[in-house]
This record gives C-alpha cells, structure tokens and sequence, in this order.
C-alpha cells in the first residue's frame, strides 16, 4: 500500500481536528465528508489567503462584507466539482472573435 493509498482516518481518529471534533486549520475536506472529482484547493480550504476585516466607513458595511471576511472551512467548500466544457472557447481560439463587415454608414467627424 502507498502513500496515497492510505485510508481515511475515522472521526475519533483524526489528529487534525480539537477534542470537540471540529476540524483544525490544516484539516481536509475529504476527511469529514465524501467528495467527487474535486481540485485539490478545494480540500484545502487551509490554503486560501487573504481573509479578514479591514477598515470600512459604518455607513457602507454589509452583511455580505461580513461574510466574505471569514475564510472558508472544510464545511463550506463543496463536495463535488463539474467543469463545463471548453468546446466554444476552443473554438474561438482557432478561428478568432466575429468580425462585423457591415457597411458604416455613420457621419465622420470633423478633427477640428
């Protein structure tokens, strides 16, 4: 068995998560739910930077700026991850963004 092949560490059983058993700074998501097809940044949550409040006027503070300032945890990423195709954007990339050759038929304007 590999490294990788490891498994997962039953709930009693986990070293990264407090005496409560709620998940630490470094704890996986993987760990405490069942996830399918997701990138590694999203059982991280640890890896996300740059969370916290900063100095707002009171008259402009809002209950989403509240909630944006947190920092993700194992029990708000998602469990899943379905990527859409790149088919049309592949597309555009060979063939180019439409051009419109129609007839102009707008007045010049004077550069004086």
């Amino acid at each position: 068995m590999s490294s990788g092949d490891q498994p997962k560490p039953e709930k009693g059983d986990n070293q990264e998560s407090d005496s409560k058993g709620s998940p630490s700074s470094k704890s996986k998501t993987s760990d405490f739910y069942r996830t399918q097809n997701i990138p590694k940044r999203f059982d991280n949550p640890s890896w996300f930077q740059g969370y916290g409040l900063g100095s707002a006027h009171p008259m402009y503070r809002t209950s989403a700026r509240e909630y944006g300032s947190r920092p993700p945890s194992v029990h708000t990423m998602p469990t899943t991850f379905n990527a859409k195709s790149q088919k049309f954007t592949e597309h555009l990339g060979k063939c180019g963004m439409y051009r419109n050759h129609s007839l102009n038929t707008a007045m010049d304007q004077s550069k004086v």
